[in-house]
């Protein structure tokens, strides 16, 4: 089913600088595998303590591969970020101003992050004096080296095994800025869980979501924060799945990207954060039975045969696309209105792939609606521009003033 063809540069260079980490990287020599997160979970473990023991002189320890154990002597100050999700995980705990960088344009996934946080009272990603650390062109992505001694960051929130694979990077380059600047921590392939490059496979560990948030909370000292942020997602996902429907009445689902004609898919039924606000509805994968790959691009007539009952679009919120004007679009096109999910008004704007636990929790409430809005209430109209719609205060699935309490540090 559907044929693959090459994606042309610019596409392919979009979901690598804005959506993550989709190409192959290097890995740091000599870093060591951490923890044994659950691959494809999205909550925290169980097993594992966050972080944040105390030590001598007020050191504490926290763990994630690729980089191993790690020794903080006091809570980051000053934290280089490259994804999106870190950033919203600096603000979830109660450390957003410690956030130095990005490594795209700051107002392209702040506008992301600002549809959230406006719906949380006092909660804000403040990017005034945020520094881009992506200046490549075309296929490349470049970061100088002389930038992250400017920012001089007491953390590099960020995979090492990313930033080895970047044009003018290698190994060496990154034990470089790990012992002249500061440490790295971060983990990006457990995104979809793809395979790292063959030197790092052995130490390389996968985690969902929650658990790389748990790390992140030790590593600013947070596991509190942590705990009760966690047991907001909980409740959330035990209200969701208490009021679904039988499987066989879920309707058949495919998440995409479109443009100029062409439809890029993606699967659903693959382990990985970036299904984490979509997972926990347990709806068939329109594009289960194909061989979806990076690569992967449908025209109308393939997709049309593939026909989800929902389509949900990546990016959709304050992003990269006009969904709106793209539904416009697809309604008038002789084919593509033939589509059910055109005809029926299910091609919605979905969440972002690299997602925080703020975003998650806001990207869950938005896929309930869209799948389920005779459980969960309407998913509202929406255009590029007008933010996270209003939500009846009846229809929210999870309380704002909790979320934004724990943000400020007032929860217990």
């Amino acid at each position: 089913m559907g044929t693959h063809a090459n994606r042309n540069a610019s596409t392919r260079r979009d979901l690598i600088r804005y959506g993550g980490a989709v190409a192959g990287a290097g890995l740091l020599a000599g870093c060591l595998g951490a923890g044994s997160g659950d691959p494809g979970s999205d909550g925290g473990s169980d097993d594992e303590e966050s972080g944040g023991d105390d030590g001598p002189a007020g050191s504490y320890s926290v763990e994630m591969a690729p980089v191993g154990e790690l020794t903080l002597d006091s809570v980051p100050e000053s934290v280089m970020v490259y994804s999106l999700l870190y950033a919203d995980m600096a603000v979830a705990f109660g450390h957003g101003d410690a956030v130095n960088s990005l490594g795209f344009d700051a107002d392209a996934g702040g506008n992301t992050l600002d549809a959230y946080y406006a719906e949380l009272d006092g909660v804000e990603f403040d990017r005034e004096g945020i520094r881009q650390l992506n200046s490549g062109s075309g296929d490349g992505i470049t970061v100088d080296r002389e930038l992250l001694y400017e920012l001089d960051a007491d953390l590099h929130l960020a995979d090492p095994c990313l930033f080895a694979s970047f044009e003018g990077w290698d190994e060496d380059d990154v034990a470089e800025i790990r012992d002249n600047v500061g440490p790295w921590f971060g983990n990006v392939y457990s995104r979809r869980n793809s395979e790292p490059p063959e030197s790092c496979r052995d130490d390389y560990e996968y985690y969902g979501l929650w658990e790389i948030a748990e790390r992140v909370a030790g590593a600013f000292r947070e596991p509190e924060r942590f705990e009760v942020l966690a047991a907001v997602r909980d409740d959330l996902i035990e209200t969701v799945q208490a009021d679904l429907p039988p499987e066989e009445e879920r309707p058949t689902v495919g998440t995409l990207l479109y443009m100029d004609g062409t439809y890029y898919p993606s699967r659903l039924d693959e382990p990985g954060f970036a299904n984490a606000h979509v997972r926990p509805f347990g709806v068939p994968d329109a594009f289960g039975a194909d061989d979806v790959t990076y690569e992967t691009a449908y025209d109308h007539e393939q997709l049309l045969e593939v026909d989800p009952d929902v389509i949900l679009h990546q990016y959709g919120m304050e992003s990269y696309y006009d969904v709106a004007g793209t539904r416009a679009e697809l309604v008038d096109h002789p084919v593509a209105g033939e589509l059910s999910a055109i005809e029926n008004d299910r091609f919605y704007p979905s969440g972002d792939p690299v997602q925080g636990p703020i975003m998650n929790l806001f990207q869950i409430e938005m896929t309930a609606k869209q799948l389920f809005p005779e459980r969960f209430g309407e998913w509202p109209a929406y255009e590029l521009g007008d933010g996270y719609p209003e939500i009846p205060e009846s229809e929210r699935l999870f309380d704002r003033d909790r979320v934004a309490a724990i943000v400020a540090g007032d929860a217990e």
